[in-house]
C-alpha cells in the first residue's frame, strides 16, 4: 500500500471534526486512528505531547497538531470549491472570528457543558456569554443558511463544530429559547450536509501499528 498521511482523530471532537472535513473536501486519502481520550496511544504522544487531536503525521515526517493547520495544508493541496481564496477576500474577518470562537466562545462553551470539572461555575453564566458572542455570528448568516454565498465555506467548516458542541450541552433550551435563530437555521442545515455525515461515520478505535483503517470510507460502522 502507497504510504499515507497518518490522522489521529476522536469522532466527537469539534477539532477533530473540522479537520477530517477539509481532508475530505480536498480528496485526501489517509490512514484514520480513531482514539479513545482516556487511553491515549503513545504513538500519538509522541509525535505530539500536548495529547490533543487531531494530530496528523504526512508522509515526510512532519507533523501537524493544530486542526486550523491541517485544515489550511489540505486544501492548499486542492481546493477543488476554491475555499481558500473566498477564505483570503475575507481574510480578517474570517481570523477574527476564529480567534473569538477558539478562545473566548470555548473557553466558556466548556464550563457551560461541563461545569464539574471546575470549581465553583455557574454553567448558566457561561452559557450567556456563549450565546452574546454568538450575536454577531448569526447577524452574518445569510438567506442561504452560510456566512458568505451559497455553499459552506471554510469558515462554516471550522465554526459550525463547536456551535454543535453548545446545542448538545441542552439541546431544549437551544432550540426553543435561545434567541438567536439564524445560528439555529445555520446549524440545522450544516448537520444535513453529506459531507458532515461523512466525516462521522463512526470507525473503530485503533488498536495497533499493524491495523489499518482508512480515511475516508463509507463502509465504517
Amino acid at each position: 500500500m502507497t504510504k499515507l498521511p497518518i490522522l489521529y482523530s476522536f469522532r466527537r471532537c469539534p477539532y477533530a471534526m473540522r479537520a477530517r472535513m477539509a481532508l475530505l473536501i480536498s480528496n485526501i486519502t489517509c490512514e484514520i486512528r480513531e482514539v479513545r481520550l482516556s487511553n491515549k496511544p503513545s504513538e500519538m504522544l509522541t509525535l505530539s505531547p500536548k495529547g490533543t487531536v487531531p494530530v496528523l503525521l504526512l508522509e515526510n515526517g512532519l507533523v501537524l497538531d493544530e486542526s486550523l493547520d491541517i485544515m489550511f495544508w489540505a486544501l492548499e493541496r486542492n481546493d477543488p470549491n476554491s475555499l481558500l481564496q473566498d477564505y483570503l477576500i475575507n481574510e480578517s474577518e474570517n481570523k477574527k472570528i476564529l480567534n473569538m470562537i477558539d478562545n473566548d466562545f470555548k473557553f466558556a462553551l466548556d464550563r457551560y457543558k461541563y461545569p464539574n470539572r471546575y470549581d465553583d461555575i455557574d454553567p448558566l453564566k457561561y452559557r450567556d456569554i456563549c450565546e452574546n458572542i454568538l450575536v454577531s455570528i448569526n447577524n452574518k448568516i445569510n438567506e442561504y443558511n452560510y456566512i458568505y454565498g451559497k455553499h459552506l465555506s471554510f469558515l462554516d467548516m471550522a465554526v459550525l463544530p463547536f456551535i454543535r458542541q453548545f446545542r448538545i450541552a441542552n439541546p431544549v433550551w437551544f432550540d426553543n429559547e435561545m434567541s438567536q435563530i439564524k445560528i439555529k437555521f445555520w446549524l440545522e442545515n450544516f448537520l444535513s450536509l453529506t459531507t458532515f455525515k461523512n466525516v462521522m461515520i463512526k470507525y473503530p478505535e485503533w488498536v495497533n501499528a499493524r491495523e489499518k483503517i482508512i480515511f475516508p470510507n463509507n463502509g465504517a460502522v
